[in-house]
């Protein structure tokens, strides 16, 4: 009876332990209301990668590109552009050591992503030098 006991206690931190940022996001603007895009994050090569599937916002037009980005993908169509690159796991449920790329004004920042409610959701931390200084998103899980 123990052992069961200690088996339904451990059942919560393993789906933490499971939780991963792999998979399609629905991410949300920083009001925290309006739904922007789907990405759709994946491991490549030890890292994570997310790339942009869908425009969500009817303002956007479909075939936008990147005009501000001033690296590789400059000029390069939004949907199906890498805005993630070099995420590694960080331990206890954090991944960071890489970059995301806000497609609207062309700049890069080192981001943290960390999911939350049961993997259901995504806290996506993009900064400057240190986590502090920076803002959050929370996205949604789609699939």
């Amino acid at each position: 009876m123990k052992s069961l006991f200690a088996a339904a206690l451990l059942l919560p931190s393993l789906a933490f332990a499971q939780a991963t940022p792999v998979g399609l996001w629905k991410t949300i603007d920083d009001d925290g209301k309006t739904a922007k895009s789907l990405v759709r994050i994946s491991e490549q090569g030890g890292t994570l990668v997310g790339s942009i599937d869908k425009l969500l916002d009817p303002k956007d037009p479909g075939d936008s590109k990147c005009d501000k980005c001033s690296d590789d993908r400059k000029d390069k169509p939004v949907v199906g552009l890498q805005i993630i690159r070099g995420v590694k796991a960080d331990g206890e449920g954090l991944w960071g050591g890489g970059e995301i790329l806000d497609p609207n004004n062309g700049k890069t920042y080192r981001t943290r992503l960390k999911p939350v409610d049961s993997g259901k959701k995504l806290e996506v931390r993009g900064y400057v030098g240190a986590p502090l200084f920076g803002r959050t998103q929370t996205w949604i899980r789609v699939e």
